[in-house]
């Protein structure tokens, strides 16, 4: 499935490229689009679950190297040991990205029970969150390069969530070597919507196995406290003087030990308002950087505390704990409960705009 546009240039852009990602296990044929830029970088992303399944970008002597986990079929995302394990490889992430505590919330007078997957809490949208449905895609073009745009309708009740809520996300590769990620949502009752996206990153992969020699800044000065089940206790603490302040470049592995678990929390940004950089990310041995732009208010970086071998992806790659890191830029977690934090209620009439993008380079 390929078509030409005439852009005004008068050079011919192609739409993304389209193939089998093979069947779901309720017997749905699924796509693998891929997208290509004027550099030769490719995103291939999957519409099970709004997937990004590989990211072919340069390290410092131009060759070309995939930098996300993933499968190389449908099948390796809906195994037994893959559910079991619930990591979200590269998936979009909704109704609500992250977790609400005891999976519950009152909204207008109204309570509302979701389906708990993560413990006494909902986790990502719950059972089966948009990371495993599968969504109307449409490849196409636009001035900063070949998109895939996915829509998909949750209806009113599903997971628990009031309201038909209509959701769009659109991938661009520009030709500037971005990955942009443009989410919107309209709905027909108030309800909280949290989307992301759950890519999983290492800038060597292949090459290292874990993710703990990269540096990382990230632009916040305060981080949510969570309890034992990852939920925010309210509290907005300081970053300074502790193993979560990123403010300057460190190493994930450098003060790692000193947080039990390991990262996975979510940092109040600094900037609140327009597109703002969240964070970077620097891999001395290959020389790639990436830097995480977005209009969101928070950014949940986790570090694979919870990967331990059991997974083989592609390339025969094995992902052990810490094979990767997530930026996930998101509101708070918990903030239908949590009246303090920044809404996440869309109402009738209003339209959620979000966007983030992924900026790769090298440093030589």
């Amino acid at each position: 499935m390929t078509d030409s546009t005439q852009t005004a240039t008068g050079t011919t852009n192609t739409a993304p490229t389209s193939a089998s990602f093979g069947k779901t296990t309720e017997g749905t044929e699924v796509q693998l689009f891929t997208l290509t830029n004027a550099h030769g970088l490719k995103v291939s992303i999957s519409n099970y679950g709004g997937t990004i399944t590989s990211l072919m970008v340069p390290d410092k002597d131009g060759k070309l190297g995939d930098v996300v986990l993933g499968f190389d079929n449908v099948s390796g995302y809906q195994s037994p040991e893959f559910v079991k394990s619930g990591p979200y490889f590269g998936a979009l992430i909704g109704r609500y990205g992250n977790r609400i505590k005891g999976g519950k919330f009152t909204l207008d007078g109204k309570h509302y029970t979701l389906a708990k997957n993560n413990g006494e809490n909902t986790l990502h949208g719950g059972k089966k969150g948009f990371d495993k449905v599968v969504w109307q895609a449409e490849p196409g073009t636009s001035a900063d390069g070949q998109t895939l745009k996915l829509t998909y309708l949750s209806k009113d009740g599903e997971e628990g969530y009031p309201g038909n809520l209509n959701v769009t996300v659109t991938y661009t590769l520009t030709n500037d070597d971005a990955l942009k990620i443009d989410y919107s949502a309209t709905t027909d009752k108030a309800t909280p919507v949290n989307l992301t996206n759950h890519a999983y990153f290492n800038l060597a992969l292949g090459q290292k196995p874990d993710i703990l020699g990269h540096e990382v800044t990230i632009a916040a000065d305060r981080y949510n406290v969570v309890d034992a089940g990852l939920i925010p206790t309210g509290e907005l603490r300081a970053v300074k003087g502790t193993p979560f302040d990123f403010t300057t470049p460190h190493t994930i592995g450098e003060r790692i030990a000193q947080v039990p678990g390991g990262y996975d929390h979510n940092w109040i940004l600094n900037q609140t308002s327009g597109m703002h950089t969240a964070a970077t990310v620097y891999e001395p041995t290959t020389g790639r950087t990436m830097e995480v732009r977005t209009t969101e208010p928070g950014l949940q970086f986790y570090t694979g505390n919870f990967l331990d071998g059991t997974l083989k992806g592609k390339n025969g790659l094995t992902y052990g704990k810490h094979a990767a890191f997530c930026m996930e830029t998101q509101h708070f977690p918990d903030s239908p409960n949590q009246p303090s934090f920044p809404t996440t209620i869309l109402k009738p009439g209003q339209t959620l705009q979000s966007s983030t993008t992924y900026q790769f380079g090298v440093r030589r």
